[in-house]
Order: structure tokens, then sequence, then C-alpha cells
């Protein structure tokens, strides 16, 4: 049994089921939903905004699944571009193309590396594919070829090849821009731009000193391009065309991508296919870092490494960054990310408890039971609470909110002794099934995991005994001391109990 969810469409500005249901997968459940992720540009490593926007991402293929669909997932990587060739020639030293080639590729490769190293630190999962423009030339060659074709296309006299936005006349209904509004005829040639300098974009650049360059009649003997490099948006269009096809289910990325790189595909891939492009178009919200865009100059500018670098547990990082819902503006604070950490300890330390009573716990009529009342109904509100929350336009926040509400009632409940085991491990599946969606690794810690225990029952003992002598200042201390090494510590009605989630 699948469920359809309601995602806000950019396109049509409004709420649609999805997926669309013209799409394949709904026809025929065995189809995987094609969804098309616009990944990184490797210059550098990733900003935290940057990955604001892959667990979201990440997030939409989660849900998805958990809702019981298969996705087909495509992140594109960015190896050739304005940037890329700036880093791999930054003095722009005339040298051969050839060259040119080399350098980029050894310049890009280490940022390839890292990208991936960070994603596995977010727990984002990998994609099905993760096309390089370097590779899909052919495809971006053969894809302007039939822009030329169909009229949309047309050389400048700088000898580059530019689209002509007026001659489609859907151009500008993504990010509202008018048509009438632009300056028609006036060309622009640099990969990304602002939106005041909407103008024909270049598809095909003629090779410069100092770029990497390709010869499309290796690849189309009758191809009219000269020897050069493809404009940024080309490469989208096409590398989305070879592994999904001419019309896919979905595509997103962040808010800043709608114009000028989503508007651009649009209009370069429907001018040469004559078909629909995406069916539906989702994008995220805005980062702030303390309420103000992120800029080197405002010193508020981080890379996820430097976020790590601070001691933060990856993990809590991402339980930040998916907490506020995806089409809001984020405001990411320090004093934020401790609460993230607070709230994922609290979720390890729930998990650890139930793995824990429920090997203790005899089995008896201590509660009204599943499906009758106290913890079942809970567990079970939170399941149906979950489940709804994801099908309207992916509301983690609420989600986590149900999620959140099911531990304190079943905590409660565990206190007084009024859990069976059965509730127990139906609330231990709930949670790890919900974390199929979190992607929080829940499951991954186990107690007294890293850490000797004789040493933590030792100063368990030691803070007892500072308690009873009402020297509760030492009593913190000690618990301090602790949870800096990933022991968290519980007074319950039934004890002192500790466990290890680091």
């Amino acid at each position: 049994m699948v469920t359809p969810l309601r995602l806000y469409d950019t396109y049509s500005r409004q709420l649609r089921e999805f997926p669309p249901s013209d799409s394949p997968a709904r026809k025929n459940l065995e189809t995987p939903i094609t969804y098309y992720t616009c990944g990184p540009t490797v210059y550098d490593y990733a900003h935290i905004g940057n990955f604001r926007a892959y667990i979201f991402e990440d997030q939409v293929v989660r849900a998805l699944e958990y809702l019981g669909w298969t996705v087909k997932q495509v992140m594109n990587l960015t190896d050739v571009d304005d940037k890329t060739i700036h880093g791999a020639n930054p003095k722009g030293e005339s040298v051969p193309a050839v060259e040119m080639l080399g350098r980029l590729g050894a310049y890009t490769a280490p940022h390839i590396e890292a990208f991936f190293e960070d994603t596995d630190s977010l727990n984002i999962r990998r994609a099905a594919v993760y096309p390089r423009a370097t590779e899909h030339i052919p495809e971006m060659v053969r894809l302007i070829g039939a822009l030329i074709e169909n009229g949309y296309a047309y050389e400048g006299d700088d000898g580059s090849w530019y689209f002509s936005i007026k001659k489609f006349s859907r151009y500008g209904y993504l990010s509202g821009i008018k048509i009438e509004d632009v300056r028609l005829g006036a060309r622009v040639s640099a990969d990304e731009y602002e939106k005041e300098d909407a103008r024909d974009f270049a598809l095909w650049k003629k090779a410069r000193p100092g770029e990497p360059a390709w010869d499309p009649k290796e690849f189309d003997s009758g191809s009219p391009l000269p020897v050069g490099r493809p404009g940024w948006h080309i490469e989208c269009s096409a590398m989305s065309m070879k592994h999904l096809g001419e019309t896919i289910d979905a595509h997103s990325g962040g808010h800043d991508n709608i114009f000028p790189h989503h508007e651009n595909e649009i209009a370069q891939s429907e001018g040469a296919t004559g078909k629909r492009f995406v069916r539906h178009w989702i994008h995220c919200g805005y980062l702030l870092v303390d309420g103000e865009k992120m800029s080197k100059s405002k010193g508020n500018y981080f890379r996820l490494r430097d976020v790590l670098q601070r001691g933060y547990n990856p993990l809590a990082i991402r339980l930040l960054l998916l907490s506020t819902h995806y089409r809001k503006p984020l405001n990411f604070t320090f004093e934020g990310l401790k609460g993230a950490e607070k709230n994922l300890k609290q979720l390890q330390a729930f998990l650890r408890r139930l793995e824990r009573e429920r090997t203790t716990v005899a089995e008896g009529p201590k509660s009204l039971g599943i499906g009758m009342g106290g913890a079942g109904v809970a567990i079970n509100q939170a399941k149906d609470e979950f489940a709804k929350a994801l099908t309207e336009d992916l509301n983690i926040a609420k989600a986590l909110a149900a999620i959140f509400e099911m531990t304190r009632v079943v905590n409660t409940m565990l206190d007084d002794g009024m859990v069976l085991q059965e509730e127990m491990e139906q609330a231990s599946e709930a949670l790890l099934g919900f974390d199929h969606v979190l992607g929080l690794k829940l499951d991954e810690v186990r107690e007294g995991e890293g850490v000797d225990a004789a040493f933590v029952e030792t100063k368990l003992a030691e803070r007892a005994k500072a308690k009873k002598a009402k020297d509760y200042a030492r009593a913190d201390a000690i618990r301090d001391e602790l949870a800096a090494l990933g022991v968290i510590v519980e007074d319950t009605p039934q004890g002192t109990k500790w466990f290890y989630a680091k």
C-alpha cells in the first residue's frame, strides 16, 4: 500500500498530490519515481546552506519510501563552469585546452571526495547516479543541436551560441519574471547572474585561452558549434534526460536555483524535445545565520567542516537543518544547534531505555494493552500523526512534535511500570521507522559503547555520595564530566541509570 503526499509545486504555485497523477509510478508501482536534484559545484567545501538543500532532498526520498514508493534519485556534480575553471586556473594563464582538462580534473577531484565525506557524516544517503558534467559533453552537444534545429538557438557575434528566450513563450513562468520586462536580444555569458540580468543565456561558449575545451564535431560531425565548452544551464538538462528521461516526476533545489538556473532548464529542455520537462518543482528556503544572510565578510559563513571542528555531532546538525519546514527560511544559530544535540540525545535515551527495560519487565496486564489504551494508544497515535505530517507538504516539524509527545507519554508510563514488553517493542519499532525518514542513526548507539563501565559506575557511586551529602554542585559536576564522555545519566524512580550516546 502506497500513500501519495501533497507537496507545494513552485511551477503551479499550489499544493499538489505527489507523485503526480500522470507519473508512470502511479500506474505501475514497480516503476520508481524519477527525481533530479541539484548537486554541488565542486570548487570548494560545501557550506551549511548547501547542506540544508541536500538534507531536504534526502528527506523527500526517505519520506516517499516510508509511504511505500520507490525512488530513483540523480544528483549532478558540476565539475566544469566558471567557478571550477577559475579554481583550476586562478591566474587565467594561457595554457592548452588539453592541459586545462587535466588541471580541472585534478582541482575538482578532492572537492568531490570531500563532498561525499560530508554527506556520509550527515547520513545523506547516496543517490542512484552522480553524473559529472565533463562526462556528458556528447549529450550536451546533441541537445544544443536539437535547439538549433528547432529555432531556439543562435550564434552570437562572439562565436558562442545562445538561447533566444523570446522564442519560448512560457519563459519566466516558474520564477514569475515577465517576458516583456526582459531586455530582448541582450545576452549574458556568465554562468550565474542576478534576476535583473535576465537575457539570452549561453548554451555553448567558444574556446578562450586558459579554459578547457571540446570539439563538438567529435560527437556530431555536422555540428555548427565551435571548439569550446558548455554553459552551466545546459549541463543539468542533458544529464537529467540521460539518466531519467525527457520528462521526469520531480526536480528540486534551493530557492536560489529557481532563477536563472531552473527557469533556463525548462526553456532549453522543452525547446529541444517539445515535451514537458518536469511534472513537479520543489524548492527549499534560504538558510540564515543569526538572522542574516551568510557572508564571509560578516564572519558568519560556515562550511560544514567549520562546524564539525567545533565538536558538534553531525547528526545534531542534520536534525537542526531538517527541523524547520523546508519552504521556510531556517535561522542557524549555535544555540539552536545545542538544542538539537539535546533533542537527539533525548531520542537516543528513549530508545536505549526501551531496549534495556523490555528485557527486565515481566509480561503481564500492567497496561490496558495495545489498541485499548495506555502506551499502545500513544504509540499508534504518533504513527498516525507522523505519516499525516509527511503527507502534508513534508511537515517534518509536525512529525517531530508527534515523536516527542510519544516519548513523553511512554517515558512517564515506564516510570510508573505501566508498559508491557509488547508495547516497548512496538515503541522501539515505531521510533526506528520514524528514523528511516529522519536519518539520525538512532539504532547505531549502543549502551556502554566506547566507555569503561567500571569507571562510570565508580563515578556514579561518587555522585550518589555527593547527593546524599547535599553537595549538589559536586553531583552536577560529575554528571557533566560523564556527559562530556558521551554518558547520559538518568535519575528514575527505579534508580540512576546511564547509557552511552556519542
